[in-house]
């Protein structure tokens, strides 16, 4: 079956999918199941089954009142909500509600199966294998973000643990490790709220890589601006994102702050291996576990690019103002810099601009 064309192919309609999309709509282009005409296309694939990205799948006590990160959708505000209202429950239906509102005509559930050139002119069409057909556009703008990829680290012993091991994307409740002692690892915001969380019902014992160097700051303009130029200098040289607390160190968040008045604020070295019940310290000490949580981040979603050959001998992608630099049809937003809400939503937009300008030279040629 031949391709479907299109001028535009959003991949993935979480933050940065629908900031695209919504853009494109209102710079002239149209969904393309309902284009007629010579009229300029886009279509926006999503493998989830319903509205929401990466929101529908968050902890169930991760509420409005305390969820890290927040930023309305360009052209639609977030609709007032009960502070003690599940995350997972109120953004997902405003997600819905933003993609009816602009008649974005997302194509759900569909799976993207690779990227790749159609041939070897490099001002020719890049073609999205699906697992429902084909597409060949002109310009692709992958928006797939990371939670699809959770990131475990190895350790020696991993495989003989007798109790239960999960990421923080498996995460539902503290509830179901009341009366138990939990191992957590990392030093993110997911880790620190679910340590302050947990040590509520359970003994907690919380291990990173590296001694946090907290900061007493608010993590303002600056720190943002800090953070986000030391993440574009790595992308652009093709390195791995890296965190952004690698950059601006840990910050005081309420929850932070809650679990230090408790006394469960401690932080202990990375253990070095894993025994069947429990941890084995650097220093030969054994600390017993029932439940080990990995609260490791994430990685970019981004394996059906493979065929694109994009990927560096250090592991990343270059990329400069959420565009390839070794496959210009390929805007890759939601990644490194543009990874947090506002930053999405701004990649989304400035991807637009740079197709529209480009669109127009290349007509004007």
């Amino acid at each position: 079956m031949q391709p479907r064309d299109v001028d535009v192919v959003v991949i993935g309609a979480g933050q940065a999918g629908l900031s695209a999309a919504f853009h494109l709509q209102r710079r002239g282009f149209v969904p393309a199941p309902r284009a007629t005409g010579d009229a300029r296309t886009f279509v926006v694939l999503d493998a989830e089954g319903r509205p929401g990205g990466a929101w529908q799948h968050r902890w169930a006590s991760l509420r409005m009142g305390t969820v890290n990160g927040i930023h309305e959708l360009p052209g639609y505000p977030v609709p007032p909500a009960d502070p003690r209202a599940p995350s997972r429950d109120v953004l997902p239906a405003y997600f819905a509600e933003y993609e009816r509102r602009f008649s974005l005509e997302v194509q759900r559930p569909v799976r993207v199966r690779s990227v790749r050139r159609q041939d070897d002119d490099p001002a020719g069409r890049l073609v999205v294998d699906t697992d429902a057909g084909a597409w060949a556009a002109s310009y692709v703008v992958n928006a797939t973000g990371t939670w699809s990829r959770p990131f475990w680290p190895h350790y020696p012993g991993q495989d003989r643990f007798r109790g239960r091991q999960l990421h923080v994307a498996d995460y539902v409740s503290r509830d179901e490790f009341a009366g138990q002692r939990v191992v957590i690892v990392g030093a993110g915001v997911s880790a620190i709220q679910l340590l302050d969380e947990i040590s509520h019902v359970a003994d907690t014992f919380w291990v990173t890589r590296r001694e946090p160097e907290w900061s007493e700051t608010e993590f303002d303009v600056p720190a943002r601006i800090a953070a986000i130029a030391g993440v574009e200098d790595r992308v652009r040289r093709g390195l791995p994102p890296g965190s952004v607390i690698g950059v601006t160190g840990m910050h005081w968040t309420p929850w932070a702050r809650a679990a230090q008045r408790r006394g469960v604020l401690v932080r202990h070295p990375m253990f070095s291996a894993i025994e069947e019940h429990g941890v084995r310290m650097p220093d030969g000490t054994f600390e017993p576990a029932d439940v080990i949580l990995w609260a490791t981040g994430f990685r970019a979603a981004v394996d059906h690019l493979a065929p694109l050959r994009l990927r560096t001998r250090e592991g990343g992608m270059r990329v400069a103002d959420g565009r390839s630099l070794d496959e210009p049809r390929l805007f890759v937003i939601g990644y490194g810099p543009s990874q947090s809400t506002v930053g999405a939503n701004r990649a989304g937009r400035d991807a637009v601009r740079a197709i529209v300008a480009e669109s127009a030279a290349l007509a004007a040629a």
